[in-house]
């Protein structure tokens, strides 16, 4: 953002705020937060001391502000955290729960495994509350970690300041990112191999990739950040493994034999793990994703040396909550961000998901994937209990929080038109749009692969398609099989003489069968495909 839109959208925001509203506030359904910074202002960094209680009480009781701190009391580190988000008159913080001392201490908080970092997240432009939930949910009910989160009231300093989010943030920690720790002196071996956690995101401290993101305007590349172990802390040891390890996945990536299953990309990557950051990524159509607060780790190679994508974070702005670069759009993929704003400043979208798109088993997994998925947890009939839930459950705090905060109808960056002007308006709208999103990909997902759909209306049980054509080598054809069979393939030349003749097993979906045809002269060929029923499909190739 410029610095002169960044004056005018402080001077927007302090217009808005000025309307903010104070709230006799006593009590809650949701557990209460209570902070007091005892004076001090809270800054961006570092973090200051204060005192924090938390009112959580058992067997779904009401928590009233005079009721006892049941859940914590105690002394806390916090700093307001965030990027373009610290213009909002609601800020998001980061928390670290200290003893009296001041060293940091590990709890279990609302349920959740114990840890001394947590996220306070201030859901000021997301009007429906839930939009980080809803993808996190998503991507744990897919089989990854993903940040947990509560639906918290607070208290700042006296003053009711809303509905916050209570919330894991990534972190190396057995129950959240669970790789290695990393000492100073993990330089060699195994112990060099992980873990490690690097991302896509705003101020960058990494290396840089080999290759420039795809339609950049000035051919630019990307910088990787330092997750785990952080810039001050990674030995160069360290820098030059993760660095070494990830060119090579991106030279696999885009070698020419980057679908080879041993030697390509997948000696580097967890295809499956990618897939599912795809689907979070695509069902959100979040206009943040594969690019900013994009998360990657690698376990160290004696437990498991392939990259793995996620954990999925930072969603605000998706699910039809941003009026740039079509991120509102229920059309479209998100993962070809750059050929919609190939100018923007923030960072681009990496080579990689546009040559993932090309890769026929990884499109063939996705669908396959997809397909599965749809029937559970990316069901509308799921998207809904979800909605309906944290609907439920914050149905009355909502209304204190829109009171304090009175935006409803209002402009809040980068909200789309139209803007709802009441909450069960953000709930309806947002539940139309994931049933259009859904449908949308449905109907536009590659159809590819052993989950590939027949054609309606279409006759026989084989769809036959040489790829490429013309060919140089061996060549292949892809089969498309209504049914699992065997046939007959038979490869002719143009005066009619038998070339080859052999049988073929196909399976249910697309089946990739090589030609075998080093040894063939350049020229035209048939090639019959016939089953026992007197099914017969003619595919007509040329080598060159």
């Amino acid at each position: 953002m410029s610095k002169a839109l960044s004056i005018i959208f402080s001077c927007l925001l302090a217009i808005v705020s000025s309307f903010a509203q104070s709230v006799d506030f006593t009590s809650s359904n949701l557990p209460i937060i209570v902070i007091n910074t005892n004076g001090q202002t809270i800054p961006d960094e570092p973090k200051i001391t204060a005192d924090m209680g938390m009112i959580n009480n058992p067997n779904g009781a009401r928590n009233n502000v005079t009721d006892p701190f049941n859940e914590y009391n105690g002394k806390i580190g916090i700093e307001v955290r965030g990027e373009s988000s610290q213009m909002f008159p609601m800020k998001s913080y980061s928390i670290e729960l200290r003893k009296a001392t001041g060293s940091s201490q590990d709890l279990p908080m609302l349920g959740m495994p114990k840890e001394s970092d947590w996220v306070l997240y201030a859901p000021y432009t997301d009007k429906t509350l839930m939009r980080n939930f809803l993808a996190y949910t998503m991507s744990r009910e897919l089989g990854h970690w993903a940040a947990n989160c509560r639906f918290v009231e607070v208290v700042l300093n006296g003053d009711y300041i809303g509905i916050y989010v209570f919330m894991e943030r990534i972190k190396r920690n057995s129950a959240r990112v669970n790789i290695p720790k990393m000492a100073k002196t993990d330089i060699s071996g195994d112990a060099v191999t992980g873990g490690y956690i690097f991302a896509l995101d705003k101020e960058p401290d990494g290396w840089f990739s080999s290759y420039p993101a795809p339609n950049a305007t000035n051919n630019s590349t990307r910088q990787y950040t330092y997750t785990y172990p952080k810039v001050a802390d990674i030995v160069p040891e360290q820098k030059a493994y993760i660095k070494s390890y990830v060119d090579s996945f991106e030279a696999a990536l885009n070698g020419p034999q980057y679908q080879d299953p041993v030697n390509g990309v997948r000696k580097f990557a967890d295809i499956t793990s990618f897939i599912d950051y795809f689907i979070v990524n695509e069902v959100s159509r979040n206009v943040d994703g594969y690019r900013l607060s994009s998360y990657f780790y690698k376990d160290r190679n004696s437990i498991n040396r392939k990259i793995i994508a996620g954990p999925v974070w930072d969603y605000d702005l998706a699910f039809r909550n941003a009026n740039y670069c079509s991120g509102s759009d229920v059309f479209g993929w998100a993962y070809q961000f750059n050929n919609v704003c190939p100018g923007d400043g923030a960072g681009l979208i990496p080579f990689w998901w546009n040559r993932f798109m090309t890769d026929t088993a990884f499109v063939s997994e996705l669908r396959c994937r997809w397909k599965a998925k749809r029937q559970t947890s990316l069901s509308l009939t799921r998207m809904n209990q979800l909605i309906d839930s944290v609907n439920t459950l914050v149905g009355e705090a909502q209304q204190r929080h829109f009171t304090r905060w009175p935006i409803l109808g209002q402009y809040v960056w980068p909200n789309p038109n139209p803007i709802p002007t009441s909450y069960a308006g953000e709930i309806s709208q947002l539940k139309a749009w994931i049933s259009s999103r859904l449908d949308w990909i449905d109907n536009n997902l590659p159809n590819a692969g052993a989950c590939a759909d027949w054609p309606t209306g279409k006759p026989g049980t084989m769809i036959v398609s040489a790829y490429p054509n013309p060919f140089t080598g061996s060549g292949q054809l892809v089969i498309q099989s209504k049914e699992n069979q065997i046939v007959q393939m038979q490869s002719v030349d143009i005066s009619g003489r038998t070339i080859s003749a052999r049988k073929i097993d196909l399976r249910t979906g697309n089946n990739t069968v090589s030609l075998k045809a080093q040894s063939w002269p350049s020229g035209v060929y048939f090639i019959r495909i016939m089953n026992d029923k007197g099914e017969k499909v003619l595919e007509k190739m040329v080598k060159r």
